[in-house]
Formats: structure tokens, C-alpha cells, sequence
């Protein structure tokens, strides 16, 4: 593939990324400050067990991360989610990826393809299937991935990208997500309690 090539491809797949259908459009995301809901619902794990937000809470609380199998973006960050899995190990936080992706189910996400790529990348964090957008429409996520990180009283506070470049981890300037892990641990005040979610647009039914 000529790099002329590639580059149509990648616009290509930010163009998709970026076309958000109307039930995106008009979804409301969950405001800092707000209890996160549902951490009751079951959902259907790799290894076929259901699993609640709660079975994953931590002492310092929750991070959901709502991904998938076939986004770039998400492939892009992947290599940042094994060590945001540590990072939050270390400070107490329970962590799980969320595939809301239900539209699509027959291209790629369904829960074997989730038990293919948990085992390709090497997640340690479960790795669930949110049937029917249920947990994405309650949290107003439209992105995969879009990050989503509770206080041990299930507050939110934090929410949207991991980082401020998805393409190199190397030339990244603002690690969102990793400060907030940090600030939450110690107790203090999120310092960047909101970024702009980029990725693909979740496929919902």
C-alpha cells in the first residue's frame, strides 16, 4: 500500500469516526459531579459470566471504558490501555471495557470477537458486552473509546479521552486520563475533569 494510499484510508476512517448519526447527536453525557448509573446491570463477560460495575469497583473507585473490536482509534490507543490496567491496579481502581457496539454485532463485535481480541492484546480488565447500548445510553457516551472514571462513591469525575493523541504515544502532551487516576488516588481535585472523546461513533440499533 502506497503511503497515498494509506493516508486516503485513514481519512477515510476519520470521516466515518466523525459522522455522528441523530441518536449520538442528541445524547447527553453524564455531567461531572453525577452518580454513575447502573452499577447493577449485568453484562456478559469473556468468560461468559455476568459481571456488574460493582463485582469491579475498587477501593478508590471505577474506571469504564466504553471500546470495541474494530475502530481505529481504539486500535491506535491500545497499546496505552495495559498500562492505564496497571496504573489502576496500583491505586486501587477497578477497571472494565465495555462493547456497546450492538448495531455491528455480526462485523466484528460480538463476545467472541471480544474473547479474540482481550487474548490477542492481553487485557487483564474484564471485557464486557453492553447488549443493546443500555450502559452507553445511560452514561451518554458516543465514542469508542470514551473514558469514564467514578470516585469510590460512584461520582463521576472524569470523563472523555485517554490522551491528547491517539496516534503516538510517544508525542503526547496531555495524559488526562493517567492525571486523573493520580489526582483521584491521593484525594485531590481532578485537575482536567473533561477532554474531547475521539474515536469512532458507537453503532447503536
Amino acid at each position: 500500500m502506497t503511503l497515498k494510499h494509506q493516508s486516503m484510508v485513514y481519512l477515510a476512517a476519520l470521516m466515518f469516526a466523525f459522522t455522528l448519526p441523530a441518536s449520538a447527536q442528541q445524547m447527553e453525557e453524564l455531567p461531572i459531579g453525577a452518580e454513575g448509573p447502573m452499577f447493577d446491570y449485568e453484562m456478559t463477560n469473556i468468560d461468559g459470566t455476568l459481571i456488574t460495575l460493582d463485582d469491579v469497583k475498587g477501593e478508590n473507585g471505577t474506571l469504564l471504558i466504553f471500546s470495541c473490536n474494530t475502530c481505529p482509534f481504539v486500535h491506535a490507543w491500545e497499546d496505552r490501555y495495559l498500562q492505564i490496567e496497571q496504573l489502576a491496579a496500583a491505586n486501587n481502581i477497578g477497571m472494565i471495557y465495555v462493547n456497546p457496539n450492538e448495531d455491528i454485532r455480526d462485523q466484528g463485535e460480538s463476545l467472541i470477537d471480544n474473547q479474540e481480541r482481550a487474548m490477542m492484546i492481553g487485557y487483564t480488565a474484564p471485557y464486557t458486552i453492553d447488549k443493546d447500548h443500555q450502559l452507553a445510553d445511560a452514561y451518554g457516551a458516543t465514542r469508542t473509546p470514551h473514558v469514564y472514571l467514578m470516585n469510590n462513591e460512584n461520582i463521576l469525575v472524569f470523563r472523555g479521552a485517554i490522551d491528547d493523541n491517539s496516534r503516538s504515544a510517544e508525542e503526547v502532551e496531555s495524559t488526562y486520563l493517567h492525571d486523573a487516576i493520580l489526582e483521584l488516588a491521593a484525594g485531590e481535585t481532578i485537575s482536567t475533569p473533561t477532554s474531547r472523546a475521539l474515536g469512532c461513533t458507537i453503532k447503536r440499533k
